[in-house]
């Protein structure tokens, strides 16, 4: 069974987004640790790329900061080999496939295995394309997280069915970022996913407070939030680990309520 699956063991999962290196190394372990304490049942990690096509101005910010301080793949390794010493919830990475193809497919599954990650999210890989990682992934144990668009349609029930980890449900169309309501149709979506597979799903993109996410718990298996995240790290920068601990406490609480 994957490692992933017990993010969903334990009710509604809250799954926090964190871009490495903003604003330092340093910082970012502290911020996942603080996460971990509040009760994240699973976390993403941004590996920051130079062109993040799927996001907002917010994580935009965050990845060209973490660059400009020489945030690197190899250093975002070492920060998960450092935090896998005490944090043992599931971890997977969210970057660009660009990143994991310059870095080399099948060294970078390696490390991941490696370094203790459990599954990988690739935004911009077609899911007709992805054969060239999933390749390397499977041969090291790392999970491939499908997205799931509102654009997805009759696609839906053929990623469902290829589905590893849990499928990552996208709420809204565009780039990432805080929403005051969410009007996809996630139930439609769910159902289509329940009827091809037992993989959980998890929907994000736009949540921002806690009754988004507790909606969107409702109808899925939890709620994934980064722009949200981003911003007060933006704000409180190396003091921000306890602000999105209790950040996380709020929602997690949220997701959790019946």
């Amino acid at each position: 069974m994957s490692n992933i699956r017990k993010a969903f063991e334990n009710g509604k999962a809250f799954i926090p987004f964190i871009t490495c290196g903003d604003p330092d190394i340093e910082t970012t372990a502290e911020i996942v640790r603080a996460a971990v304490q509040n009760g994240a049942d699973l976390i993403e990690l941004g590996i920051p790329f130079s062109d993040p096509t799927a996001e907002g101005p917010v994580i935009q910010g965050a990845n060209i900061r973490a660059l400009s301080a020489g945030i690197t793949t190899d250093k975002v390794f070492e920060l998960v080999s450092e935090i896998r010493k005490d944090v043992k919830i599931p971890l997977v990475f969210m970057t660009y496939a660009n990143v994991v193809f310059s870095y080399g497919a099948e060294r970078f599954m390696s490390k991941c295995k490696e370094t203790g990650i459990d599954g990988i999210i690739l935004p911009d890989l077609p899911f007709e394309e992805k054969e060239e990682f999933t390749e390397p992934a499977g041969k090291y144990g790392i999970d491939m997280i499908s997205l799931i668009a509102p654009t997805s349609a009759d696609r839906v029930s053929m990623i469902a069915k290829e589905a590893q980890g849990f499928i990552y449900i996208v709420s809204s169309l565009g780039v990432t970022g805080m929403r005051s309501e969410i009007n996809t149709n996630i139930c439609d979506i769910v159902r289509v996913i329940r009827e091809n597979t037992d993989i959980p799903c998890a929907v994000g993109f736009g949540i921002s407070k806690p009754e988004q996410a507790k909606a969107m718990a409702d109808i899925s298996d939890g709620a994934i939030v980064g722009s949200a995240i981003i911003k007060i790290m933006e704000k409180y920068g190396k003091d921000s680990p306890r602000y999105v601990g209790e950040y996380v406490r709020m929602m997690k609480e949220a997701v959790s309520e019946i």
